[in-house]
């Protein structure tokens, strides 16, 4: 595989035919926790490890509207995600396209002078595998944990998910023990610190408003404050250390202390909401996404709906 630096542009990923590459069936460990509502309590951490590859950073920082529309770019986001999961296979091809339309031309030269292409397959890869480990993290954290039964099936599923998106075999680890080689050598070797991991901090430190007129300013600022509290907190804790140390992001044992609070209390009140209520906002967005107006009608079809052709 060449480097994100080499003077030509690399071959883009490629959704396949659908008889060879499936979205995640319905119930499957994907859909069951991919979207749990715990996951998102991570996805802040789940952006910073993205935009810290220099490839995706440096798209982040000159394509992306990122910092004029923060809330904006995350429904976008966790919409386009939920459509890969829970939307069945046409929806979730038809999105895998989309997706790789988006980025064909996002490319340039970064501050440091390396050329980068957003669809170079090392930084599609990481932005996928990111996604795979969140979930596991979270539900580390925030519950009881997936048993290795359920996370050798659910990367399985997930891997199929980034054959969907267009990555091809040799991208993609075989099996989860070495995705987590993988994973923590990408966090040793090629992370680091740029512009768009200080817009990232930045942004959690002090949110914007979000752009709907029921949500007045005067109640917005103290819940901003709490937020990003917590935010910061659950986002800088779950970092891997030497990432961490590399950011020059400090944490203390008084913050360890405080992130396992806020755990064991999430823990408490999730264990209060049923299995299904905890893949409903996600699937919510996955329909939203796929049936607002304007969208393709031939993806309008029930959740996890697969189709023959």
């Amino acid at each position: 595989m060449s480097t994100a630096t080499s003077a030509h542009t690399p071959s883009e990923p490629a959704p396949g035919p659908a008889s060879q590459v499936r979205s995640p069936r319905r119930g499957g460990m994907a859909w069951r926790y991919f979207g749990d509502t715990r996951a998102f309590l991570t996805s802040p951490q789940l952006l910073l490890l993205q935009v810290a590859h220099p490839v995706v950073g440096a798209g982040v920082e000159d394509h992306s509207d990122f910092r004029a529309e923060p809330w904006q770019r995350l429904i976008r986001t966790v919409g386009s995600l939920g459509t890969v999961i829970y939307g069945g296979q046409s929806a979730a091809t038809a999105e895998a396209r989309r997706l790789l339309d988006v980025h064909r031309e996002m490319k340039g030269v970064d501050a440091q002078g390396r050329r980068y292409h957003a669809l170079h397959p090392e930084a599609y890869h990481w932005v996928h595998a990111t996604l795979v480990r969140g979930p596991v993290d979270a539900l580390k954290l925030f519950g009881k944990g997936m048993t290795e039964e359920h996370v050798a099936e659910y990367y399985r599923e997930m891997r199929d998910v980034g054959r969907v998106w267009g990555l091809k075999n040799h991208h993609l680890p075989p099996d989860w023990e070495s995705f987590c080689a993988y994973y923590d050598a990408m966090v040793e070797e090629r992370l680091e610190m740029n512009r768009s991991v200080r817009d990232v901090l930045d942004e959690l430190a002090r949110p914007q408003k979000p752009p709907v007129w029921w949500v007045p300013a005067l109640l917005w600022r103290p819940f901003a404050a709490v937020a990003a509290r917590y935010a910061l907190l659950v986002t800088i804790g779950v970092l891997p250390p030497v990432l961490r140390e590399r950011l020059g992001l400090t944490w203390t044992a008084k913050q360890e202390r405080r992130l396992r609070r806020f755990a064991r209390l999430v823990r408490c009140l999730m264990a209060l909401v049923p299995p299904p209520l905890r893949i409903a906002p996600a699937m919510f967005l996955a329909y939203w996404h796929t049936h607002r107006p304007g969208t393709d009608p031939r993806t309008r079809r029930p959740l996890g709906e697969s189709y023959d052709e």
